[in-house]
């Protein structure tokens, strides 16, 4: 078994730096409250709030921009897109307060870090555990992908759109991305929840992100079919700790997912694990 020591401090730099740069948005910070009705579902930066509260159907008072009207929302966000404010994605997601809570609104995954609003997605973590040790399908982003070309990521991974759950989008996702069936993908196991509050070029990430680990056959190779994928490589689990640990190569959220794959399969241990899991 790979054991890490967290008492060389290049060594815990090279973990805590994903934490830090995943959670580096000071909320509320220079951003206001963004209301629909009486719930408070994002955050949003001056210019912005200004802009959003010419729209009739917006208020704007001390303590925050409000919504009246929570179907509004797509038209609203569709004219500000026209405007240049943000790409268009052509994939509305559900807004909600809460995790759990309500539907409030749909809005483009486009327009979700201008507002400021949470989230949700799911990683798959592609586990093949072979008489070596164990091993991690990777994919490596395609080189046209306008957030973090070329980076490496996970077997699966994306957001959940409206109308879906956690584990619909998975099974969705696995067959776009990966060509992996339906049977095979329900497998997926659950493992976790990571959040964070995420300052990116693109604005506010406010990201939700559910974990789940899927153990492959050793015989069994994904296939890139939606073409965001340039090509999967299976590697053992030492050169992912490696290039985590050492590199920027793997995207920012992968990071915090595959840590969280270390903790929990011993791979860090004892008191440094401890330590790690008080950021993450």
């Amino acid at each position: 078994m790979w054991m890490s020591s967290l008492k060389d401090n290049a060594v815990i730099e090279g973990y805590l730096r994903h934490i830090r740069a995943c959670n580096n948005a000071q909320l509320p910070g220079i951003r206001r409250p963004f209301r629909i009705g009486d719930a408070q579902v994002g955050w949003l930066k001056a210019d912005f709030a200004t802009r959003l509260a010419e729209f009739p159907q917006v208020a704007s008072r001390a303590s925050g921009i409000t919504l009246s009207d929570g179907a509004a929302l797509p038209v609203i966000a569709r004219q500000l897109s026209d405007a240049g404010w943000f790409r268009w994605r052509r994939e509305d997601f559900d807004i909600r307060a809460e995790p759990d809570g309500p539907v409030l609104a749909r809005l483009d995954r486009g327009a979700l870090p201008s507002f400021g609003v949470l989230a949700v997605g799911v990683h798959v973590n592609g586990l093949v555990r072979r008489s070596d040790g164990l091993h991690l399908w990777v994919g490596r982003r395609a080189a046209n992908k306008a957030l973090d070309p070329s980076k490496l990521d996970h077997i699966v991974a994306g957001g959940v759109p409206a109308g879906l759950t956690p584990f619909e989008t998975l099974v969705k996702e696995a067959e776009e991305e990966a060509s992996i069936p339906p049977d095979l993908a329900r497998q997926s196991i659950e493992v976790g929840q990571i959040s964070y509050a995420m300052e990116r070029p693109e604005g506010l990430r406010r990201d939700l992100l559910h974990c789940y680990d899927l153990t492959l056959p050793e015989d069994y190779v994904p296939q890139a079919a939606d073409g965001e994928v340039e090509a999967f490589e299976l590697w053992p689990i030492t050169r992912v700790i490696q290039a985590v640990r050492d590199t920027d190569e793997f995207k920012f959220n992968v990071n915090l997912v595959l840590i969280d794959l270390f903790l929990r399969e011993g791979l860090i241990g004892g008191s440094d694990a401890a330590a790690l899991r008080q950021h993450l």
